[in-house]
C-alpha cells in the first residue's frame, strides 16, 4: 500500500479534541505543551475545557487544529508509524501548516506562532460582516467559476475551495456571495448555502493577510520536508523550502485545489489516505473524489492503535 497523510482545516474544531490522546501518549501531550509555550498561553485549556465560540475564533482554531493533528501524528510515531511511512502529506488550508510540521519542514513552535498570526491577519483583512463564503453542492468547479463570475458585478467573488466533484466553496464580498447562492440555485445546484465563517478566506480580499504572512514567513526557518508536501496552490508535491515559503503566502488569496491534490496523489500511486486530527470531513471528500482509495481517520487512541496494528 502507498499511503498519504492528510490534515484537516478550519471547521473541524471541537471542545475536548485531543485530550484522550494527550492522556494516552506522552508524545501527544508534549505537542500541546509546546504549543502552549509557543503562544505564551494555555491554548490546551481552551481546547479541552473552553467554549466552542472562543475556540472557533480563527486565531484560536488554526493553532488548535494543528496541535490536535500533530498530537495524533506523534502518537502514531510512538506506535512505530512515522511520517516517513507516507509517500506524501497534504493539508486543507491551515492543514497545510500541519502537514509541513508533521514532515518537519517547520518546527511546532514556529507553526503555532505562524497560525496565530495567520488567523489574526485573516480575521482583520476584512471587517466582520463585509465578506462571506458559501458552499455550492451539485455543480462542478467550472460551473461554479461561471457562477462566481456572473455574481461578482464589480465586487469580489471567486471559487475558494474545490473540495470534491460536488462541493465547491465561493468566497468574496457579502453581496456578491449572496448573489452567487441565488444564481447557483438557478443553474441547478442541489444546495447553495452561506457558511458560518468569520471572513472570506482564499480570495483576493485576503491580500492584506498575505502581506502579513509574507513578513512572518520570511522570519522562520523552513527545511526540506522529510516527505513531499502536496501544496494547495499547485495540487502537486513541492520540496524546495523557498518554494514552500512562497506558496504559503499565495495560499492566503488562492483557491484550495483539494480535489486535484487528491487526484494527483492517486495518480502517483497512493491507494490509502489517513486523515490525521480532528473530524472526518476530508475522509468524506476523498471518498467522493477517488472511490478506489481506502480511507482511515485517526483522531483518538483507539484509531492510533488500530492503524499501527494494520501496518
Amino acid at each position: 500500500m502507498s499511503r498519504a497523510f492528510v490534515f484537516p482545516g478550519q471547521g473541524a474544531q471541537a471542545i475536548g479534541m485531543g485530550k484522550d490522546l494527550a492522556e494516552a501518549y506522552p508524545a501527544a501531550r508534549a505537542v500541546f505543551d509546546e504549543v502552549d509555550e509557543a503562544l505564551g498561553e494555555k491554548l490546551s485549556d481552551l481546547i479541552w475545557n473552553g467554549d466552542i465560540e472562543t475556540l472557533t475564533l480563527t486565531e484560536n482554531a488554526q493553532p488548535a487544529l494543528m496541535a490536535m493533528s500533530l498530537a495524533a501524528i506523534r502518537a502514531l510515531a510512538s506506535e512505530g508509524v512515522g511520517v516517513e511511512s507516507a509517500a506524501f502529506v497534504a493539508g486543507h488550508s491551515l492543514g497545510e501548516y500541519s502537514a509541513l510540521a508533521a514532515a518537519e519542514a517547520l518546527s511546532v513552535t514556529d507553526t503555532a506562532r505562524l497560525l496565530r498570526t495567520r488567523g489574526k491577519a485573516m480575521q482583520q483583512a476584512v471587517p466582520v460582516g463585509e465578506g462571506a463564503m458559501a458552499a455550492v453542492l451539485g455543480l462542478d468547479l467550472a460551473a461554479v467559476q461561471a457562477v462566481a463570475q456572473e455574481a461578482a458585478q464589480g465586487d469580489v467573488c471567486a471559487a475558494a475551495n474545490d473540495n470534491d466533484p460536488a462541493q465547491v466553496v465561493v468566497s468574496g464580498t457579502k453581496a456578491a456571495v449572496e448573489r452567487a447562492v441565488e444564481i447557483a440555485k438557478g443553474k441547478g445546484a442541489k444546495r447553495a448555502l452561506l457558511l458560518p465563517v468569520s471572513a472570506p478566506f482564499h480570495c483576493s480580499l485576503m491580500q492584506p493577510a498575505a502581506e502579513v504572512m509574507a513578513e512572518a514567513l520570511a522570519q522562520v526557518d523552513i527545511k526540506a520536508p522529510k516527505v513531499p508536501v502536496v501544496a494547495n496552490v499547485r495540487a502537486e508535491a513541492v520540496h524546495d523550502p523557498a518554494e514552500i515559503r512562497a506558496l504559503l503566502v499565495e495560499q492566503v488569496t488562492h483557491s484550495v485545489r483539494w480535489r486535484e491534490s487528491i487526484q494527483w496523489m492517486a495518480g502517483h500511486g497512493v491507494d490509502e489516505i489517513w486523515e490525521i486530527g480532528a473530524g472526518k470531513a476530508l475522509s468524506g471528500m476523498v471518498r467522493r473524489i477517488e472511490k478506489s482509495v481506502a480511507v482511515r481517520a485517526i483522531g483518538a487512541p483507539k484509531d492510533v492503535a488500530e492503524a499501527a496494528a494494520a501496518v
